[in-house]
């Protein structure tokens, strides 16, 4: 089920929240957790099974971590943990992958197993992994508590998109929330600003990237506007749901983390990368690069750890080479920052943006790319290595129909929006006007996206994929 689609805006979350507000506090995480079964079951209840397992896995880990005193015991039973979810994300998510590898190395023809991808497990499997590691390390206590716990994984607002949620940041909030109006109406207000970036703007440039695709009149400068539009819809796509997901959790009550803050102006890769996807970024840093040592070791070392982290992080985001290929490619990035001549362009106003932004476009067409021989095929006509036009009538034609969303979508990559409000909204008169306006504005933004939404427009969700 998405958040933006009639059944969940009209039907579901009206009927969660009505029945969370009237229930008694104890029996909130009850009606939390079965309208989070629910809602992933909707589209996948098949899967259902395979999360309650890991959900049962984790938490009977995290009891028998904490029961023994000894040291190996401990590092036995998280390891034992760990294992089982990696077989399950493995499995499930890249078994095809290492058949066709297989296949293709060995000249044998074994037959693809052609699974399904569970809805979400990128996610749900690295909280829990965060969960029983938190508890081997001593940081949190394990919880008693099944439906605690499961409540925590399972919630459906960041089930499954994110941001990750670490136990440790919402274990007091699963015992004892607060609920106001004030959140309540700050995650109404988040929430649609989130469902608007989605359904606004990034679907409308989901369907420009489309018609690229579908066109058989490509040009050199289609080429490259196909690509700025891609890096601003999944921008757009993602970042709205993460802030669909944060506004909801202020609604029930929680306080996730923020998983984008304004990317696009950074001046460097390694910037660009602490502002974009911020939830996954820490949880590799904190579970995979700090404890392989991080930059507290010698040169080489510190550099293989780069490495390992990013060819997980490509390796995350999917099951093809184009997704390896994406994350060794910022290694390349990371590592020369931290060279003489990285620190002189990072530190060079306007050259560290052009430099920043440059990359991330072509990173991008490697990301979109249904495998690498169509990335190559891309990025040569990016760079006028084929036989296509510098423009093109469709191009001229599609350019003109959608140059006022790439304006906007240019413009709301910025905190330029941002800036202006809370600049006006500093004096007494305008914070009035805003604060009558506002409420009108969104109520109308909402009708806008529902007769968008009933028309049947574009509707993807990119990170359904991961």
């Amino acid at each position: 089920m998405l958040f933006s689609s009639i059944p969940f805006l009209y039907y579901f979350l009206p009927s969660v929240l009505i029945l969370y507000f009237l229930v008694p506090k104890k029996l909130k995480n009850t009606v939390l957790l079965i309208s989070s079964l629910v809602f992933y079951g909707w589209g996948e209840p098949k899967y259902l099974i395979l999360m309650v397992a890991s959900i049962i896995i984790g938490y009977v880990s995290g009891l028998l971590i904490e029961a023994t005193n000894e040291k190996s015991k401990k590092r036995a039973f998280m390891i034992i943990n760990v294992a089982i979810n990696i077989c399950f994300l493995g499995f499930f998510k890249y078994s095809n992958f290492f058949v066709e590898n297989f296949n293709a190395v060995t000249g044998l023809s074994l037959k693809l197993l052609n699974i399904a991808l569970p809805i979400g497990i990128s996610f749900y499997t690295f909280q829990i992994l965060s969960y029983t590691v938190d508890v081997y390390r001593g940081t949190v206590k394990a919880q008693k508590n099944l439906i605690s716990l499961a409540t925590y994984i399972t919630m459906f607002p960041q089930l499954i998109a994110g941001p990750i949620v670490r136990y440790i940041d919402i274990v007091d909030s699963l015992e004892d929330r607060k609920l106001t109006f004030q959140k309540v109406s700050e995650g109404l207000r988040r929430f649609i600003i989130g469902l608007s970036k989605k359904v606004l703007i990034a679907n409308a440039l989901g369907e420009f990237c489309t018609t690229f695709k579908a066109s058989d009149d490509k040009a050199l400068l289609f080429y490259w506007v196909y690509a700025i539009s891609f890096c601003l819809q999944v921008y757009f796509d993602f970042s709205g749901y993460s802030d669909m997901a944060i506004g909801l959790g202020k609604i029930l009550g929680f306080e996730f983390m923020e998983n984008f803050n304004y990317p696009f102006i950074s001046k460097s890769i390694s910037e660009f990368w602490r502002r974009w996807h911020i939830s996954l970024g820490s949880w590799f840093r904190d579970y995979v690069y700090i404890p392989l040592g991080g930059n507290r070791v010698k040169k080489s070392k510190w550099f293989f750890n780069i490495l390992v982290v990013w060819f997980l992080t490509g390796f995350w985001h999917g099951a093809a080479w184009n997704f390896i290929i994406w994350g060794l490619y910022f290694v390349i990035f990371l590592i020369s920052e931290k060279t003489k001549v990285g620190k002189f362009i990072i530190k060079t106003p306007v050259l560290n943006h052009i430099y920043t932004l440059f990359f991330i476009i072509i990173s991008f067409v490697i990301f979109d790319a249904v495998n690498m021989s169509e990335a190559f095929s891309y990025l040569k006509a990016m760079f006028g290595l084929s036989a296509v036009p510098l423009i093109s009538t469709e191009f001229i034609y599609y350019i003109k129909e959608y140059a006022v969303i790439l304006i906007v979508g240019l413009i709301g990559a910025t905190p330029l929006v941002k800036k202006t409000v809370t600049k006006l909204t500093d004096t007494k008169c305008v914070k009035v006007v805003v604060a009558i306006f506002e409420p009108i504005v969104l109520v109308a933004l909402l009708v806008l996206i529902t007769a968008y939404l009933v028309d049947g427009s574009f509707n993807p969700f990119l990170y359904f994929r991961f």
